[in-house]
């Protein structure tokens, strides 16, 4: 019988030595930042021509340094696996079973988009890590996702280049002009806003120092610019849409993203309303995904569209609007803010709400939940009081808080049939359909 005949393996786009070129300046830079005053004395000994003459060498060998990094760099596709290559003085090698792979996120930073190149990020169950390609060509990196999601959802070797990228179904866009309204409203942006304004203001008048003022100015208004400005730039144009791969997620406004979000492993959905959202009826919508870094679904849209989007994620579960309040003697353990604590359980879904100004309830599938506990210190036992903690399996806890002692008993048992019935009758984990179209 003829031997297989040995696999193709394949190197990154040639601009990527000059991404990997930097490293070596990274680490000087580094250095720098971390003892300013020891690199500013080895820089007073430096003479002009010793400069020179260390900028001549190092520019060169960055230069070097990225290249053979990239030479020693290569990727191969075979019938089980993708492996990874690495490493130019200590090798590596990442061998990544294609049955195991659940979501492939390609992104495009500004430069990138500028040079017509991608970075591939393989996202692979029980891995804390992501491994990545960077960079490959625009179209080649698409071709790539398609074939590791094609293979992953159980095509041959043989018809996964041929099937291609999966047909989507647009679910929702987010139109700029209600992102910033949404900011506008938002009150992180106004705190952090604030603050950066009065604290410098004080320390000024408090103690007379330029410096001291600076050294509090500069990190809050970068905390009052990620909060607005960057949070507008990196959910621009946010577009959800439906395929067999999962549900993708394009934004960005200077840094392109293209994340794949598998349903089958979403575990925990919340709905966040900040105060000021109330009125115009928005939302917000994140998740707790197993093995992944993916964490926002929505970042503003109409609660009814909301809810719309969430069916598509949680198959057969409604969002329950009636919710069950703590009992009234729980503002002897929590004055005021008890109000905010609520929980419903329908019979796909435990809902657990929390918080008077800024409302999150969360949606914790029955099929999800891992371990049900029960907690309860001696001034919540004088009120007949507990809290009940739910663990799902993105190592993340849902705590409904404030409970009757004996409701919260009878859910121990109720909810351990419940996730057991609801794991029987769950979908498969990673693909929303069993085919592509």
């Amino acid at each position: 019988m003829p031997g297989r005949p040995p696999v193709a393996e394949r190197r990154l786009h040639p601009v990527t030595p000059f991404r990997r070129a930097w490293a070596p300046l990274a680490v000087l830079a580094g250095w720098a930042v971390h003892d300013p005053n020891g690199a500013q004395e080895q820089l007073t000994r430096l003479t002009g021509t010793m400069l020179l003459i260390g900028v001549a060498v190092l520019v060169p060998a960055a230069g070097l340094y990225g290249f053979l990094s990239w030479w020693f760099t290569h990727y191969a596709v075979t019938d089980t696996e993708l492996r990874i290559r690495t490493g130019l003085l200590f090798r590596r090698t990442a061998h990544i079973r294609l049955e195991r792979v659940q979501a492939v996120d390609l992104s495009r930073p500004l430069l990138a988009r500028v040079a017509g190149v991608a970075k591939l990020r393989i996202d692979v169950v029980g891995a804390d890590d992501k491994d990545e390609l960077a960079f490959l060509g625009e179209r080649e990196a698409r071709a790539l996702r398609a074939e590791l999601l094609a293979r992953a959802a159980g095509f041959t070797p043989e018809t996964a280049r041929e099937v291609g990228e999966a047909p989507a179904r647009t679910l929702l866009s987010v139109p700029p002009r209600e992102l910033a309204r949404s900011l506008v409203l938002t009150g992180a942006t106004w705190g952090s806003l604030c603050a950066a304004l009065i604290l410098p203001t004080v320390l000024w008048f408090v103690t007379g120092s330029a410096w001291t003022v600076l050294a509090a100015a500069v990190p809050l208004l970068g905390a009052a610019g990620a909060s607005s400005v960057g949070r507008f730039v990196t959910e621009f144009d946010w577009t959800v849409s439906e395929s067999p791969d999962g549900l993708r997620i394009d934004h960005g406004l200077l840094d392109r993203a293209h994340e794949t979000v598998p349903p089958g492993r979403v575990q925990t959905v919340r709905i966040v309303e900040p105060l000021l959202w109330r009125w115009p009826g928005w939302v917000r919508v994140e998740l707790d995904v197993a093995g992944s870094d993916n964490s926002v679904l929505i970042p503003v849209a109409p609660r009814a569209v909301a809810e719309s989007v969430i069916a598509r994620v949680l198959p057969g579960v409604t969002v329950p609007h009636e919710t069950s309040p703590a009992p009234r003697r729980a503002r002897w353990c929590l004055p005021v803010w008890w109000r905010g604590h609520r929980l419903a359980v329908t019979g796909t879904v435990l809902a657990a709400r929390s918080g008077l100004l800024r409302r999150r309830l969360s949606l914790v599938p029955h099929a999800k939940v891992q371990s049900v506990r029960l907690t309860q210190g001696p001034w919540r036992r004088l009120w007949r009081l507990a809290d009940v903690h739910v663990d799902t399996g993105a190592d993340k806890t849902v705590t409904a808080r404030l409970r009757d002692a004996g409701e919260a008993a009878r859910f121990l048992g109720e909810q351990a049939e419940r996730s057991r019935t609801g794991r029987g009758d769950a979908l498969p984990d990673r693909w929303m359909t069993a085919g592509r179209g």
